[in-house]
């Protein structure tokens, strides 16, 4: 791949404004603020997000979190669902902590006073796709990230030692002979500063506005993954894109998802002509794993000439469905379709990415003092495809357990290196289109269904715009962009280099599973990709 910066903009420490904490947090999610919360009784905490702190994926998802409570069930079966559902590449070591600990966090938000929904005094376990067994906890019905977040949100509003900066936006990591410093971040007013700290946490997210469809929020431009990648951290997985089956196709909606737990209850997936078309695809029909149930949607489409399917619930309980899935209901109703009378029509979107920031078992990156955790994190949990209401837990398991490193640290206040960079030519202003041309290539090209020479012209299309990375970015939106087109054209390479189709990767030229392929792809700024073996 073609050369990239290791910054985004030219800067003289010494002349820039400074902040100095404990350990600084980029991303208000879940992870971002579990670990805070379990940090801040030793240090100073300083948590940055780029537009209000609940604009995050954890706000957005109506799925639930998994863990292994019923008597019937077992952290071995939620591993075992999990390894399965990642196609082989799921590590299971990584798949074994976060089956056994997740029990534990959970527990530990209901003593916080998470309100999990109940069913006569016991905790109400739904069933998911490729679930072997009832797991899901949800709260709120269909609100289960939102009512989560708030929780934690009003927590760390209580902490002294919690300082929240929003409208920040994490330019660049700090980075001197392989330790992180901090970041250069783009305050509220537009300057360029320094947050210097002993210890960087990315809790960033994804990245799903690589796609003109996401399910993701506006802020998903994959910034935590583009600036580890820049300062020298090893990135693994990136070609794994999860596509949520069930999106809602409406104009006035777009990226609303419809999730998974309706399908867990009995929703039926009929194509144009009023047909059930999953058993065809899968034992497992509507509960097939993710990439099964989105790649079966898209052939139906392409099959019948449409730009969607159907989810019909008509046939379930109107109070169920009321009672559990209110945010789905009231937004179709608001859109004029009762989903009690009508089918709700559904296609495909950008939901996930299993690839991300390489970490290890207590979220450590090859960089020294720089960790990651949640989705911007590749902990080698999920392998080529996330199982359901597991991207939560992950983010809690391993969001504590970058806690747990940091508070056996005793680092002391030193001196920072004298950093500068000066290379970048005189910017240009932001313009939409370069973010349209992006997400033009990556929906065709490097969406469900990829293909060797598609994947070419993609990484030729792209490289096109790579004079952009000559010049200083002077805003958000530009930064943004430089994000999303260095991010895909590492897909794209990761995507070329997989010759064969597994969990979320899907090349008609390569359609079944290679077992040559069972392995990581690692790539890191200025190194050769290198291969690395399933643990």
């Amino acid at each position: 791949m073609r050369e990239v910066p290791s910054y985004l903009v030219n800067f003289d420490l010494k002349r820039l404004p400074q902040e100095q904490t404990d350990i600084l947090i980029v991303g208000s999610g879940i992870a971002g603020l579990f670990t805070a919360l379990k940090v801040a009784c030793r240090y100073r905490v300083v948590v940055i997000t780029k537009e209000d702190p609940s604009e995050c994926s954890t706000d957005l998802a109506q799925g639930g979190i998994a863990a292994a409570l019923d008597e019937g069930d077992s952290a071995e079966l939620h591993a075992q669902d999990t390894l399965t559902a990642g196609a082989g590449l799921s590590d299971p070591q990584a798949v074994r902590v976060l089956a056994t600990e997740g029990p534990r966090r959970v527990q530990e938000l209901i003593e916080w006073g998470i309100p999990f929904d109940r069913e006569g005094g016991r905790l109400a376990l739904g069933k998911e796709g490729a679930h072997s067994h009832r797991r899901i906890l949800h709260a709120g019905g269909d609100a289960t990230g939102a009512v989560i977040w708030q929780g934690l949100a009003a927590r760390a509003a209580m902490e002294k030692n919690i300082y929240l900066l929003p409208r920040t936006m994490a330019l660049d990591l700090l980075v001197a002979d392989g330790r992180c410093y901090g970041a250069l971040v783009l305050d509220r007013s537009g300057r360029i500063k320094a947050i210097l700290a002993k210890a960087t946490v990315l809790a960033s997210g994804g990245a799903g506005r690589l796609y003109p469809v996401t399910t993701n929020p506006a802020v998903a431009t994959g910034d935590g993954v583009a600036m580890a990648f820049r300062a020298g951290a090893e990135v693994m997985d990136l070609e794994f894109y999860q596509f949520h089956p069930t999106v809602l196709v409406h104009p006035g909606a777009s990226g609303f998802l419809i999730t998974e737990a309706i399908r867990g209850e009995g929703g039926i997936l009929r194509n144009k002509a009023g047909e059930r078309f999953m058993p065809r695809y899968h034992p497992l029909a509507e509960l097939a794993p993710r990439d099964v149930v989105a790649r079966a949607i898209a052939q139906e489409m392409a099959r019948t000439g449409t730009n969607c399917v159907f989810l019909d619930v008509t046939h379930l309980d109107p109070e169920m469905l009321e009672k559990r899935f209110p945010t789905v209901v009231s937004t179709c109703r608001k859109l004029g379709l009762e989903v009690h009378h009508y089918w709700i029509p559904v296609a495909p979107a950008a939901h996930y990415w299993m690839g991300g920031v390489r970490t290890d078992l207590y979220g450590r990156t090859n960089l020294e003092r720089l960790y990651a955790g949640g989705e911007v994190a590749c902990t080698g949990v999920h392998g080529a495809n996330r199982l359901a209401s597991n991207s939560l837990l992950e983010a809690l398991v391993f969001g504590g357990r970058i806690a747990a490193d940091l508070l056996e640290r005793n680092w002391k206040t030193g001196s920072y290196p004298p950093l500068s960079h000066g290379l970048l030519g005189e910017g240009a202003p932001y313009e939409e289109r370069e973010l349209f041309f992006i997400q033009g290539i990556m929906e065709r090209w490097v969406g469900l269904v990829r293909q060797g020479q598609g994947l070419k012209e993609a990484a030729a299309q792209l490289d096109s715009l790579w004079s952009l990375f000559k010049k200083e970015v002077r805003s958000r939106r530009e930064a943004e962009v430089r994000n999303l087109l260095l991010l895909s054209r590492l897909v794209v390479e990761a995507a070329a280099w997989r010759r064969e189709s597994r969990g979320a990767h899907y090349r008609v030229d390569f359609p079944e599973p290679n077992p040559l392929y069972r392995k990581h792809l690692i790539l890191a700024r200025g190194k050769e990709a290198r291969e690395c073996p399933v643990s």
